[in-house]
This record gives C-alpha cells, structure tokens and sequence, in this order.
C-alpha cells in the first residue's frame, strides 16, 4: 500500500442472539487503516450495507443478508461491494440472478444496490477483503462514517458594543470534524465591562448547547413535543396506563414538561359508546390548512387500530377534552375506510412544496405465517379535508433491509419529516418498537418533486440512529421533530435504558447538519461541545 493510500477493509460480525442478531450481522462492515496506524471500524462497527430481502408469493417478507463480502476496483472510477447471499439462518441462499449481492459506489459514501449478480462474473476484478482507496477519496468516507465531533470554536477578534444587548448577536461558530459548522448563541457576563467606561474589555461567556438527559420520562413511546399559544406541550403513547387514553402536557419550558410534578390531562378517555376503547397510539401534533390536529390510532372491543384525526374547536384549549372535535376515521378517497383487511396507524403528515401528503403504516395478517409486516404509504390529501385522501395509497416501502427485519420483527413504521432547504427528510423506525434493535432509517426527497413516485425517493441502506449511537440508548425510534425557541431543530424518540429493557423511554437531542444539508441525529451533547470547550472569551471594545 503506498502513502497516498488507505486501507478499506470488510467483514461480517459474529452473530450474537442476545446483542447482535443475524439481521444486523450479516451485512457488510467497513474499517479503514491508515499507513502505520491499526485498522478501526466504520460506523461505530454497525453495519454499512445490507442486502434487501424480497416478497414472496404469498405477499411476506424473506430476508436475505451477506457473509463473506468483498471489493474490488472497477471500470470508470467504481469500486464494487459484494456479498455472498445467506438466510436468516446464515445458509446460502442464491437468488435466480445469482448468489452474490453487488453495490457499487465512487465514493464510498453513496452506494447504488445492483442486486443478486453471478459470483463467475466477478472473478476479473480480483475480489479480496481490502483495497487500497486513494486518501483523497478515502478520507472523505472515513469522516462521513466516523462519529461527528466538534473542532474548534470561532469568534469574532473584538466586537464594538456600547450596551449588553449589542452582544446578543454574536455567535460562536463550532466546526467540526466533517467539515459541518453550526451557530450557537453565547450567556456573556458582563460583570467586568463598564458600558460608561471608553475602553477595551475582555468579556467571558458560555456557550449554549442543547443537552437533555436520557431518560427524560419512563413508560412513553412515540413522543411529540410542539409549541402552541406560548406554551410547550408533549403528546405521546402512554405505556404507563396500557395505551388507555390521549394525555397532554402543558409547560412553559420543554423541561418543564418532564418535571415531576408535570400534570398530564385526558383529552380524549376510554370510551365504548364511541368505540374508543384501546391501542391509544402515537398521537402527532400537525397545523392543516391553517387547522390544528391530533392524528392517531384506535380502535374499538375488538383489537385493531385504525387511523384517526380530531380537530380543536376554534378558539379552544388543547389540554381541555371538550374542546377538541369527535375524531373521525381517516378515509380513502371514494369515502371507504383506509382498511378493512388490516390494521393502520402512526399516520403522519407531510406538506411539502409540491402538495399535502399523508404517511401511514399498514400491515395485514399480523402474527400468522401470512404477516406482511408493516408497509409505509403515502397518499395526497386537500388541507380543507385532511380526513380523506385525495388519492389512490402508494406503497413507499417495505422492510427489506436485515436492520428493519431483525430478529422476527418486520416493520416500517412510525414516520416524520423534517423539512429543510426544500428537502423531505422522512425518518421512520424499523426493528422492534420497544427493544434494543429499533432503529431510524431515513427517506429523502425533493419536495418539489411528486411524493407519491417512489422513484422521487432515496432509501438510505444503514439506519441513521441505532443502539451504537449514543451509549446507553437503546434502541432509539419513532421519533418526531421540532424547532426549539431559537430556531434550532430537534429530535426526540423513545428507547430503553439498557439491552435486556423494555420500557419505552423518552430522550431529547439537538440535529445536527452536515457539510452537504443532511441531518445527523447521533451526536451526543459531549460531541457537540465538550464542556472544556464552551467556556469563552471575547474583546468587547465600548465607544
């Protein structure tokens, strides 16, 4: 290997039932080696690249991994990925079109799946377990797959000021290790600077940063966090009383919403004559045509959740049960129910440039042999009527990748956007909703674009938050987004406070941003800015 180069090796993971099942094992694991250096994995040793599984005849999902992969050069500036295809079981299992799955990629960042290939045809290029990448190309990948952490902090030399409100524009400028910058405001003590003083001061200040500890509330899945009337408020599946019920909490603080003493109001009860009676699930928050209102799943005696949405009352009190409208089913377009062969639920809702759209998940014959899994679709509505479609469901995605079909679990659900620079990014969880291997996957899209072409989408392969992500989370999913009250984006899920936990817990974390606009949601608080790193100074020159 010369100099210029860098080792880029890969591997598959022993499989381990208990901490790190066949779905998550048998994909392609990347590490990178530098001249000199020892080799260290990519992606906190998480798998990179998992083959897609396929449906069968009777409509349910068999997964596919990989063991034994390898790359290679290719022509015109590819480097091709490969895997030998295995069952859950870790069995070869070749495909019509071959027994090895190929990607392909230029940059080790971005990678096309081509699919079940033909091993034979792979013997030109030489395959093994490492290749040499030039820096320039392998760099780059090592700080896309490495954890994100902040740099440096930048602040102006002196600023001119003749009051403190002068300095509530100064921000500092944290870069980091990608290349990615974020603005981050500044608690100034001004108890050394006298503004009726000519004069240079140096002025010391502390960063903000946003940092919540995990778990915030225990015993809440599907949290939702949103400001209205000057108040924040939380929504979220209530474990604590077996999914009975709607509550809300009102702060005037997101901390305040999880102070124990926070009050939690009924807005929508345990009721028979009106066929609500269990699976309370995932309430969101959404503003519709200038409307606010609760979508969520119920169902009545018999188990079945459908979707749902109730509006508020104009001019009503989002924690008061008589102010909010009777819920109603969400409808297809011709006025039939969304279903009547399965269940629906954890619908969301998407108003991008080019029109208003609901995401949903749909899963038929759960727990049978004949168990779809739970299947994403996405559908127009008009924001007059938010409660019927406006076109025909469109399937955006099933669970195919080993990470959203772990372990028996087969889900693509709980769906959320978050909308930036003309951008859909629609997260969604796969895995087990209230295990270890829950994880967020992520969609994204021109929202320009028609939403209902799944062509309009791109899947990312690797989930974006996992129980590698941040120690001491597990499986962290089905999560929401807001802006806090300076404009920064958040997310919160839910996970579990250890490997073998079961109860759903809420956590908080600030997005990050990277270099090219898309979001980060693994950056721990000490990633952001280290607490040694938060404490500055700055030349305050007073005229």
């Amino acid at each position: 290997m010369n100099s210029q180069a860098i080792l880029i090796s890969v591997y598959t993971r022993p499989v381990d039932p208990d901490a790190y099942p066949a779905g998550l094992a048998n994909a392609v694991h990347f590490a990178f080696q530098r001249p000199g250096e020892a080799a260290r994995p990519l992606n906190r040793n998480y798998g990179m690249l998992f083959a897609e599984g396929y449906v069968s005849d009777e409509d349910t999902i068999v997964p596919l991994g990989v063991r034994k992969p390898t790359l290679f050069a290719m022509e015109d500036g590819w480097i091709g990925v490969d895997g030998q295809l295995v069952d859950e079981r870790g069995d070869p299992a070749p495909r019509p079109a071959g027994d090895r799955f190929l990607w392909k990629t230029r940059d080790l960042i971005r990678f096309e799946a081509v699919g079940p290939v033909d091993g034979t045809s792979l013997a030109r290029y030489a395959p093994a377990e490492a290749l040499a990448v030039p820096a320039a190309v392998a760099e780059l990948a090592v700080a896309y797959w490495s954890p994100i952490r902040s740099g440096k902090v930048l602040l102006p030399e002196a600023v001119d000021a003749e009051r403190p409100s002068d300095l509530e524009t100064v921000r500092a400028e944290v870069v980091y290790s990608d290349g990615s910058r974020a603005l981050k405001g500044v608690d100034w003590d001004f108890g050394a600077v006298d503004f009726t003083v000519p004069g240079e001061y140096a002025v010391r200040g502390r960063v903000r940063r946003q940092a919540f500890p995990f778990p915030l509330a225990r015993g809440y899945g599907d949290p939702v966090l949103f400001r209205w009337e000057g108040k924040w408020h939380f929504l979220g599946t209530n474990d604590n009383l077996d999914d009975i019920g709607l509550y809300i909490r009102e702060a005037d603080t997101v901390q305040g919403l999880f102070a124990p003493d926070a009050v939690e109001h009924l807005i929508l009860p345990f009721d028979p004559a009106r066929g609500f009676e269990q699976t309370f699930w995932a309430p969101e928050w959404h503003i519709i045509g200038g409307q606010p209102y609760i979508l969520f799943a119920v169902s009545g005696h018999a188990w079945g959740p459908q979707c749902h949405l109730m509006k508020l009352k104009p001019g009503g009190s989002v924690i008061r049960a008589e102010d909010w409208e009777d819920p109603v089913p969400v409808a297809r377009r011709d006025g039939s129910p969304l279903s009547t062969d399965g269940i629906t639920l954890d619908m969301t809702c998407i108003q991008a440039q080019s029109g208003a759209y609901m995401v949903w998940s749909y899963r038929r014959h759960i727990g049978t042999p004949m168990d779809t899994g739970s299947m994403l679709y996405i559908a127009t509505v008009d924001p007059a009527s938010p409660w019927r479609l406006t076109s025909e469901p469109v399937l955006l995605t099933r669970p195919l990748y080993g990470w959203e079909n772990v372990a028996g679990t087969i889900n693509n659900e709980g769906p959320h956007a978050l909308i930036r620079d003309g951008r859909v990014y629609l997260a969604y969880s796969g895995g087990s909703a209230n295990a270890y291997t829950y994880a967020l996957g992520l969609l994204t899209a021109d929202g320009r674009d028609d939403l209902l072409r799944p062509a309009s989408w791109d899947k990312a392969i690797a989930p974006a938050l996992t129980f590698y992500s941040v120690p001491g989370e597990y499986g962290p999913g089905h999560n929401s987004f807001y802006q806090d009250e300076s404009g920064e984006w958040m997310i919160a899920y839910h996970g579990e406070t250890g490997l073998r936990e079961h109860l759903r817990c809420d956590g908080i974390r600030r997005v990050h941003f990277r270099a090219d606009g898309a979001p980060y949601f693994q950056m721990s608080p000490e990633e952001d800015l280290p607490e040694a790193e938060r404490e500055v100074c700055l030349r305050v020159r007073v005229k």
